[in-house]
C-alpha cells in the first residue's frame, strides 16, 4: 500500500474529473458498474435511469486516511439499516452531480462544504430500480462536527481506507430478495456490514487506485 500522500495523489490522478453527471443510456449500462456485475439477469425497468449522486467522502486523519460511512435508520421505506455513502436523488437546482452528492451530505450529516475538497468521480453505480449514481469523491479535513438526520441516519462512523482498499477484506454474499437469490459484494468490519452498491463503489475506487 502506498503513502497517504502518495495514495491521496493516485486519487487525485485516476478518477474521473468532479462535475458533471454520469449519463448512462439503457443500451450502454451493462458495461458499467452496478448491481447486474454479479447478477447478469438483474434487469432494470425499460425507463431511462434517474440520476443520484453520493459524496465518497475520505477523511484526511493524521493517523491515516479513513472513510466515512452512514447507517441509515430502520424505518426507512429502502435500504433501511443499510451501509451506505451520505447522497440521494437529483433535486432541483443540483447543477451537477457535485452539488448534488454535497447538499445531500450535508442535509444528512451536517458535513460543512467548507470541510470538503472535491477530487474526482468514479464510474456511474447503475442499480436494478434504475437509478444512475454517480459516486463523488473528496478529500474531507477534520475538524468538523456533524449533525446526522435523526430520521435518515442512525450511525456515522469511520473505517480505514487500508482496510477497505485490501483484496483480503472483499468477499462476496448473498441472499434471497423477491423470491430470486442476488449475489453482491461485501466487506464487513467490526459489526458493520458493507455492502451491495456501497461496496461495488469501493471496490470501483480499489480497481482505480488500489492495486498500485
Amino acid at each position: 500500500m502506498p503513502s497517504d500522500d502518495a495514495l491521496k495523489d493516485l486519487i487525485r490522478s485516476r478518477l474521473h474529473p468532479p462535475g458533471d453527471w454520469a449519463e448512462v443510456s439503457l443500451e450502454a449500462w451493462r458495461r458499467l458498474n452496478g448491481d447486474h456485475a454479479l447478477n447478469p439477469d438483474a434487469l432494470p425497468p425499460t425507463q431511462a435511469f434517474r440520476r443520484a449522486a453520493v459524496l465518497v467522502p475520505i477523511v484526511d486523519r493524521p493517523d491515516g486516511l479513513s472513510m466515512l460511512l452512514t447507517r441509515r435508520t430502520e424505518h426507512l421505506k429502502s435500504h433501511a439499516g443499510q451501509v451506505a455513502f451520505p447522497g440521494g436523488r437529483e433535486e432541483a437546482g443540483d447543477y451537477d452531480a457535485v452539488a448534488c452528492a454535497l447538499r445531500e451530505t450535508e442535509e444528512e450529516i451536517g458535513l460543512q462544504r467548507r470541510f470538503v475538497d472535491v477530487v474526482g468521480m468514479l464510474d456511474a453505480y447503475v442499480t436494478v430500480t434504475a437509478f444512475a449514481v454517480t459516486p463523488v469523491v473528496a478529500l474531507v479535513t477534520p475538524g468538523f462536527e456533524l449533525t446526522p438526520d435523526a430520521g435518515e441516519v442512525d450511525e456515522v462512523f469511520e473505517v480505514p481506507l487500508s482496510f477497505l482498499l485490501d483484496p483480503a477484506n472483499h468477499q462476496k454474499g448473498s441472499r434471497t430478495w423477491n423470491g430470486t437469490v442476488r449475489h453482491f459484494f461485501a466487506m464487513p468490519y467490526k459489526g458493520h456490514y458493507i455492502w451491495g452498491a456501497t461496496a461495488g463503489m469501493l471496490l470501483d475506487l480499489y480497481r482505480k487506485v488500489g492495486p498500485a
